[in-house]
């Protein structure tokens, strides 16, 4: 036995307009997965989600710090490598000096011979003429630049193994919390959403903000401190050609800002159309032979088609868009490599700056760029990802179940009596469904629910079991308000045995401890003698370890409700709903299952859901219900006598047949 939300959510679902619908909204075979009506909201959406990162605070810290000094290793790289290649140039300058003579005596040597720019580049180096490369000293500045690059990359590791941790951990607490929230919404949130678009919220796309965390936090760190670092550098060499350097921020900045709208709507249309595919995919699949019954393949293949476009369209659009920012960046920073190339080289010749701090300049220019083209090509991730959030955030936000009472009521003495008291629900505030029903089931009392499609005899059921918030009366369980009750005491106290038998990938014994997770093998069996599944049971290889599979198709339909019955027995609660429980079965199961739950029903109140009249005769009351209301109850005999709405219904199952045959 099932009393969950998730085995009553095939039962609350309001009819649908297409077979494997899901009531408003549902899939259908078209029309789902949109794009949304607005584009998302970028800033508050992010802002969001690095809030989720607040319980990480000292990791993240650490992942500053390390990353600080990583960068600060790796900036001081180039600057030590241009005074490596000031030794070595300075040892290539030194010997075409002539040896003996001091700096200053080569450089007036140099000016009188009409090398004028010569001699200027010659004064500002430093150098002893006629000697060559100091490699002593170029020795140790390798050694000190190798040092550095080392101790940057195992900062780096560090950085990234702490940044995995701290995404994963915020990850399992955002999945957590998706769960959660999942437990705390309402079945009407379900019936309006499709499963598939569900699931890719809770999958896809929070793997896709779990990938995006991972793949841009760091490198957004990183290039943020490579830019503040090298800019610091830039300045310190060359103020003129830092001047430079910074001309095609702006331009970058203008750029990026351009192309990341532009593409912001395509990425989230992107993600919602992925949640359409997923909702197409899983009801065919899951409807897959009915679509073959009816013959619907090629409108389920187009529905396909349809979606799988839609998803290319958006896809495409928005790593196309997206992906303009890089190569134009790249184009960027090449012309402002030109730039300072020249104005370096000019620079070095008129002998204000030495060809090491040009090298290190062109270094610096490069990875001062670098960084911004990596942030610039981050944005279609961040886009994604944002987007992704965006689409989870939705569903953490949606409407939830009014919550239980702070100090809920208790039953001191359960007999398991129900009373309606001018009850109204609908599922659409502008179409009534039900208005001012009132009934009583006594203790241990059957009470059957017949009518037509669409009467309320489920609907009845599932505000029992508080799936749906009632608009008008109140139900009270044992003279308590269910209202008043918590909804884990509350369906505590109830089984439910439905049409749709649902098993999970277990063995039977599981399948049927589920029903009480605390029973002993001896409560199992006794259990499963008293549903009659021990009787097909021992024909099977593993008898009670028999593997359910994920579909349950290596037990049949009847068997598979016998254990839901054997479920239910071994939950041995007060009330007992029995959904159309024998709807799905052979004549002979059903025999089995009747037998079963009538012996299930002694001593316990129970509503019967039932279209076939003969499965209720013994009801000690059954309610007609049409459009909503009850127009006649009583028991089986004095319904017939009555000869109402009941005995249309029990005409139309048992004499229209012969009517019509001896009118021919």
């Amino acid at each position: 036995m099932s009393t969950g939300s998730s085995t009553a959510a095939a039962t609350a679902r309001p009819a649908s307009p297409m077979p494997g619908g899901r009531g408003p909204g549902g899939p259908g075979f078209g029309g789902m997965g949109a794009p949304p009506r607005k584009p998302m909201n970028f800033g508050p959406s992010a802002k969001r989600l690095l809030g989720r990162l607040r319980p990480e605070r000292r990791g993240v810290l650490l992942v500053v710090v390390v990353g600080v000094v990583s960068v600060a290793l790796n900036v001081l790289g180039p600057r030590i490598l241009g005074y490596g290649t000031d030794l070595i140039f300075s040892g290539v300058i030194g010997r075409q000096l002539p040896e003996g003579a001091s700096k200053s005596e080569a450089v007036e040597q140099l000016r009188d011979a009409g090398q004028g720019t010569f001699a200027d580049m010659v004064a500002s180096m430093d150098l002893t003429p006629g000697q060559g490369v100091d490699l002593e000293a170029l020795k140790w500045v390798l050694l000190g630049v190798l040092a550095l690059y080392v101790g940057a990359s195992l900062f780096a590791w560090l950085q990234a193994y702490v940044l995995n941790e701290i995404v994963q951990r915020t990850m399992l607490r955002l999945r957590a919390d998706v769960e959660t929230k999942l437990n705390r919404l309402p079945l009407r949130h379900f019936d309006a959403s499709p499963r598939g678009d569900v699931l890719s919220r809770v999958t896809n796309d929070i793997d896709n903000v779990s990938q995006t965390m991972t793949q841009t936090m760091s490198q957004m760190l990183t290039s943020l401190l490579t830019v503040v670092g090298v800019l610091t550098m830039m300045v310190v060499i060359s103020p003129i050609l830092a001047v430079i350097a910074l001309v095609t921020v702006p331009v970058s900045v203008l750029v990026t800002a351009v192309i990341a709208k532009r593409s912001q709507k395509q990425f989230v249309a992107q993600w919602t159309h992925t949640g359409g595919l997923n909702a197409q995919v899983e009801e065919a699949y899951t409807g897959h032979a009915l679509v073959k019954v009816f013959g619907r393949q090629d409108e389920a293949e187009a529905a396909f088609r349809d979606k799988n476009d839609e998803l290319y369209e958006a896809s495409f659009k928005a790593q196309f868009i997206s992906g303009l920012i890089r190569p134009v960046m790249m184009f960027l920073g090449s012309l402002n490599y030109v730039a300072i190339a020249v104005v370096g080289g000019l620079r070095v010749a008129s002998g204000s700056m030495s060809l090491g701090e040009v090298q290190a300049f062109i270094q610096y220019s490069q990875q001062f760029t670098q960084p911004l083209t990596q942030l610039a090509a981050m944005a279609n991730l961040l886009q994604s990802g944002v987007a992704s959030a965006e689409r989870v955030f939705e569903l953490l936000d949606a409407p939830e179940e009014v919550p239980d009472p702070a100090d809920a009521a208790e039953i001191t003495v359960p007999r398991g009596r129900v009373e309606f008291e001018d009850v109204s629900f609908s599922y659409d505030p502008e179409k009534s469904l039900i208005e001012g029903l009132s009934l009583v089931a006594e203790p241990g009392t059957t009470v059957a629910i017949v009518g037509p499609t669409g009467a309320g005899k489920t609907t009845l059921v599932n505000l029992i079991m508080r799936f749906y918030e009632l608009q008008g009366g109140r139900i009270t369980l044992d003279g308590v308000d269910v209202t008043a009750l918590s909804r884990a005491d509350l369906r505590s106290r109830i089984g439910m045995v439905l049409q749709d038998s649902w098993l999970f990938g277990g063995t039977i014994r599981d399948n049927i401890a589920y029903g009480d997770p605390a029973a002993s093998e001896e409560e199992i069996l006794a259990a499963a003698r008293a549903s009659y599944v021990d009787r097909f049971v021992h024909s099977l290889p593993d008898g009670y370890d028999t593997v359910i599979d994920e579909e349950g198709d290596n037990v049949s339909a009847g068997e598979k409700q016998l254990i839901t019955i054997a479920r239910a027995f071994l939950a041995d609660r007060e009330i007992l709903i029995l959904d159309e429980a024998t709807s799905s079965v052979d004549t002979r199961t059903e025999l089995l299952v009747q037998k079963a739950m009538s012996a299930l029903r002694s001593n316990r109140t129970s509503f019967v859901i039932a279209h076939r009249l003969s499965t209720i005769r013994d009801a000690d009351v059954i309610l007609v219900m049409q459009e909503g209301s009850i127009v006649e109850q009583g028991t089986h005999s004095e319904l017939l006598s009555a000869r109402g709405a009941y005995y249309e219904l029990y005409a139309s199952q048992f004499t229209a047949p012969a009517v019509e045959e001896s009118e021919s």
